[in-house]
């Protein structure tokens, strides 16, 4: 997947990964999308284990999975 990011204590021309000569697989780092929405999280300066929703009649959590930040793409 392809995403550009600005501002916001992001990397200047951070590149994160690699895929191979037709796109269709990566082979260098590969991180679930649990760890870009952990990230993103982060970088709006909120914690994700502490936001937590009202469904079903009990409160869960936005990361259920956990995630980690991505290094490399903070500044």
């Amino acid at each position: 997947m392809t995403m550009l990011l600005a501002g916001g204590g992001v990397k200047k021309g951070a590149i994160v990964g690699a895929t191979d000569e037709i796109g269709a697989k990566a082979v260098d780092v590969a991180h679930p999308i649990r760890d870009l929405h952990v990230t993103l999280l982060h970088l709006l300066g909120l914690d994700d284990n502490k936001l937590t929703y009202f469904h079903a009649g009990r409160y869960k959590q936005l990361s259920q999975f956990g995630g980690q930040v991505i290094k490399e793409l903070i500044a």
